[in-house]
């Protein structure tokens, strides 16, 4: 008997995940395959695309060869990274390499496009914050420092179109990409006119925008040779990780935030309309099906313990997966709640939410001669978990009242940094029994695209929740002290944020 089955791709910022699932929402097989996030100059974040397409290829073709004889993959539906700039020529060739959402080499060109518009009419018009992440900054940077590569672009595109273009041979984005550039007027539901005009580029050499669960073409022939898949196989645009991710957990009901931390981190909840902040904390990007998601994130997630595991307290050995954290972890028990008063700013990509200043760094402040390799290990986890807090409680203003906390991402293999973050905001969490909430949520489109579901609700239907950590209150009250101090500490250093990251522009 054929068991009828949808693929769900993850392109991620560490790796392509592959993940085949029945239509009842039972995993069946899964790959994934790492490329590297490549920093070659300060504020810098790039990814090769071939080097992407070629760890999707090995993680589909795992999955295609071993799935059950029986199993019939219906369709394949695609999540990617928001916040990406991936230009090609009119050959469809690449211009330039992924320029990711860790890449804040624009912050410039963001100041100088502060002062030529509003800011604040361009966040309601497109949800998202004037900040270098996004590619207003992005496209002006390409024009301002390398105008060759500027004057051969013929799409402005990201790795969304660039993975679909080598799936089916057509160059599209879909509509959640698209509300996560800063190009995309959310009440217009079209490209924006008037930042076109400002950054100088029209919208005919902008990708053609398609809905989330719009089948984009089949597999192409060398598509399918590459992936071990059958020629033709429907390919269903999908949408953002961030935005899979909430319907990866069930999160899609009023009041369900999902609460995230991977190599980078972010706090989400659905709307039926977009949903903006006064303050400009938050950002909101499309799902699907009439369904956005109002959201705040982070750079620097599970990025930071990375970045602290590997060179200040290494292992043995390189380690192949992100939240490897056993060296990390172990450090870390040693130390008290609160890592004997040491407290640590992990912003070694700049600060997206809620204060968006690119030009934030890295800091440990309170060491003293006891302190030792246990209190830097606990500091950054509790730093991190500090920056989570600040941006649960700018969504919950912004487009709450929040009711319950689903906890996702890489870090809750971590029960020791689970807790802590439970006891750091002083919310119990619930834990989606789905390990690979992005790679579902782009299943579950694609189970839309062909039909086997008729509504989010639908899939969401299909994640099952068990109980997650409470929050220990004495904790929470220590947390509470320190994460004033934290603030403190942010706020007395913004002049020198600055001149540091001039500094660090200057020396390269």
């Amino acid at each position: 008997m054929t068991e009828r089955c949808v693929l769900g791709l993850d392109v991620g910022t560490s790796g392509a995940r592959a993940v085949l699932y029945s239509l009842d929402g039972q995993p069946i097989a899964e790959s994934h395959h790492n490329y590297p996030l490549e920093t070659p100059h300060p504020g810098m974040a790039e990814q090769d695309p071939e080097k992407v397409w070629a760890a999707v290829a090995r993680a589909v073709s795992d999955v295609a060869r071993s799935k059950p004889s029986g199993a019939s993959v219906e369709a394949l539906g695609v999540s990617t990274i928001f916040h990406t700039l991936l230009a090609t020529d009119a050959w469809g060739e690449t211009v330039t390499r992924s320029i990711t959402w860790a890449d804040v080499r624009a912050r410039r060109q963001a100041e100088q496009l502060r002062k030529q518009i509003d800011p604040t009419s361009l966040y309601r018009r497109t949800g998202c914050p004037l900040h270098p992440m996004y590619l207003p900054g992005k496209v002006r940077w390409l024009r301002d420092e390398a105008p060759d590569q500027f004057a051969r672009v013929a799409c402005f595109g990201s790795i969304k179109d660039e993975v679909l273009a080598r799936l089916t041979g057509r160059r599209v984005v879909d509509r959640s990409v698209a509300s996560a550039s800063g190009l995309y007027n959310v009440n217009d539901n079209d490209w924006d006119a008037a930042i076109l005009e400002t950054i100088g580029i029209r919208s005919d050499r902008l990708p053609d925008i398609v809905e989330p669960t719009d089948r984009v073409g089949g597999l192409s022939s060398s598509a399918a040779n590459a992936l071990g898949l059958s020629e033709g196989t429907p390919v269903i645009a999908g949408a953002g990780d961030g935005v899979l991710s909430s319907l990866g957990a069930g999160a899609i009901a009023p009041g369900e935030m999902t609460v995230m931390i991977g190599t980078s981190g972010a706090t989400r909840l659905a709307a039926p309309r977009p949903v903006l902040d006064d303050r400009g904390r938050t950002w909101c990007y499309y799902l699907a099906k009439g369904c956005w998601i109002a959201g705040a994130a982070i750079n620097n997630g599970g990025l930071a313990g990375h970045w602290v595991r590997d060179n200040l307290l290494p292992g043995p050995g390189p380690s192949t997966d992100d939240f490897d954290f056993a060296t990390l972890e172990a450090q870390a028990k040693q130390a008290g709640v609160g890592s004997g008063g040491v407290i640590f700013l992990p912003f070694f990509t700049g600060e997206r939410s809620p204060f968006w200043n690119a030009s934030a760094r890295g800091l440990i402040v309170g060491l003293a001669a006891h302190h030792g390799p246990p209190h830097v290990a606990r500091s950054v986890l509790e730093g991190v978990c500090f920056r989570m807090r600040s941006i649960v409680e700018a969504l919950d203003q912004a487009a709450g009242p929040t009711r319950e906390y689903r906890a996702t991402g890489g870090f809750t293999r971590s029960a020791f940094w689970l807790q802590m973050l439970c006891d750091v905001v002083g919310k119990a969490m619930i834990l989606p029994t789905v390990e690979q909430a992005s790679a579902f949520g782009a299943a579950g489109l694609a189970m839309l695209g062909i039909g086997a579901a008729t509504s989010l609700a639908d899939v969401a239907k299909l994640v099952e929740v068990r109980p997650g950590p409470e929050p220990n209150l004495d904790n929470h009250a220590i947390y509470d002290r320190i994460y004033e101090l934290y603030l403190d500490v942010y706020w007395a250093n913004q002049k020198s944020f600055e001149a540091i990251a001039a500094l660090q522009d200057d020396l390269g």
